[in-house]
């Protein structure tokens, strides 16, 4: 298993390359191969936390044809051959910051089983989870909801959206600015990511509570 020695500031700027092909030649050498080290390093932690043996699954970005991928991300889940209709934790990069995530995306079909956990566990949820945690509402976009805002209203929105939008998602985590020393650093950055997927393990446990209901 490769050793996941920290990020550079050149492993960002891989997304300001012009051209798919381009793009992807650098992603695959440079950071791809990053992300890969940093999710086999945390599973065992996450596969222990979690009570499911994880798999990680690299973004390959196949479908591709023209415009080249602004983000990528290794995620982890409870099967080998795919990760996107299950709930998965993820790691990944814009050109701007590194994101932790636990994730619910639109191919999940039990997002509105979910959505109703959510609402159920909505005091728990907004006390457990620490005011420097972001949410995304779409894992195609950069931008973020603090969870200060999510005490604040924007947690009855989401999850809402969560139950009767077709392509509505879920995330939360934390980012971190690719300036942040913590990236520059293996074993610290490993550390952040394993207590952030600790964290945001509660929100894992009930969707395998919704798992067992159906």
């Amino acid at each position: 298993m490769t050793t996941f020695r920290g990020f550079e500031q050149a492993d960002f700027d891989v997304f300001t390359i012009d051209g798919l092909d381009e793009r992807m030649t650098e992603l695959k050498s440079r950071v791809s191969p990053k992300l890969q080290a940093i999710a086999e390093t945390v599973e065992p932690t996450v596969s222990s936390l979690a009570g499911d043996e994880m798999f990680v699954h690299v973004a390959k970005h196949a479908r591709r044809k023209t415009n080249p991928p602004n983000d990528t991300w290794a995620a982890l889940a409870s099967n080998k051959r795919g990760y996107k209709k299950l709930p998965h934790f993820q790691v990944g990069m814009w050109e701007s910051h590194v994101f932790v995530w636990f994730a619910v995306i639109y191919e999940s079909p039990i997002k509105g089983d979910f959505a109703r956990q959510l609402k159920n566990n909505k005091q728990e949820i907004l006390s457990h989870i620490p005011d420097h945690f972001v949410w995304s509402k779409d894992h195609m976009k950069p931008e973020t909801i603090s969870h200060v805002d999510m005490r604040n209203g924007q947690f009855d929105e989401l999850v809402d959206r969560l139950e009767n939008v077709k392509k509505a998602e879920i995330l939360c985590g934390q980012t971190f600015d690719r300036h942040d020393e913590r990236l520059q650093h293996g074993e610290t950055f490993i550390k952040a990511c394993e207590e952030t997927f600790e964290t945001v393990m509660s929100l894992y446990n009930l969707t395998k509570q919704v798992q067992n209901v159906s």
